[in-house]
């Protein structure tokens, strides 16, 4: 999506200059030519893509691998659907395997109910893999604390949800959202919970660095105007972020200058 900044904003993900701050996934959408035209009019760059759901027994078998054009887009792995971090590990070294990236979002869940990711496991899970030299992005609650953990031991960005995952509940962490991003020494991307535009919006005026969206543009009735209309919401937060918002006054403001105006008597 092109943008009309009038100054240089680059978006930096250990070390590659990414051209959208707008992650998409592709889970849930109702056909492939539906998700391809998402993708196409949202604008992203990243694309996550779980593992686990795609059958690596049948490899004749279509998958997204044969549908996307990965000359356009860069595949980010998930280890969505792994409750430990040993399952997590295993499937980031087999994304590697593959030739996918070394990058790695990392998803780990062990409540099938309520989908809040395990910090303990997450946290371990981190350790190993940045030992082993993947990029890795973490899907955390909005943890301030975890988030410092899993910079200082050398994550690339956090994840931090905005509400529970596919509630498009929209930004019900803002606080925890805000000190985070006060915090952060690598970009915060929000993942989670964002139900429209206006979340998206809202997480970038926080000083959210991307947001991760997938739920609200695939179960949309028209998901490519709604992957359009949400990258354009994530590309005003970022502005306006940058442009400085006027502080909030407890009492009215004349928006007309008072000084100077003739008054008849």
């Amino acid at each position: 999506m092109a943008s009309t900044l009038t100054h240089a904003d680059p978006f930096v993900v250990a070390g590659a200059e990414l051209r959208s701050r707008l992650f998409l996934g592709t889970g849930k959408y109702p056909s492939e030519d539906v998700q391809l035209a998402a993708l196409e009019a949202s604008g992203c760059e990243i694309v996550t893509v779980t593992l686990r759901r795609v059958d690596l027994d049948a490899p004749a078998k279509r998958t997204i691998f044969d549908t996307i054009d990965w000359s356009h887009y860069r595949v980010l792995p998930n280890t969505a659907g792994c409750k430990t971090a040993d399952e997590a590990v295993r499937i980031a070294h087999l994304a590697r395997s593959m030739g996918l990236s070394d990058w790695i979002k990392l998803e780990i869940i062990p409540d099938p109910r309520y989908l809040f990711p395990d910090p303990e496991e997450t946290l371990k899970a981190a350790r190993v893999l940045v030992g082993d030299g993947f990029k890795v992005l973490p899907y955390i609650n909005a943890d301030p604390v975890l988030a410092l953990r899993l910079q200082e031991i050398g994550t690339v960005t956090v994840m931090p949800l905005g509400s529970a995952i596919g509630s498009g509940q929209g930004l019900q962490t803002l606080e925890q959202i805000r000190i985070i991003v006060e915090q952060a020494t690598v970009p915060v991307v929000v993942d989670a919970g964002i139900g429209v535009p206006s979340d998206a919006a809202l997480a970038m005026e926080l000083g959210a660095d991307a947001v991760l969206v997938n739920t609200a543009v695939a179960l949309a009735k028209n998901p490519p105007l709604m992957a359009e209309a949400i990258g354009q919401g994530v590309e005003a937060g970022r502005k306006a972020y940058l442009a400085g918002r006027v502080a909030m006054q407890r009492e009215a403001r004349p928006s007309s200058p008072t000084e100077g105006v003739s008054r008849r008597s």
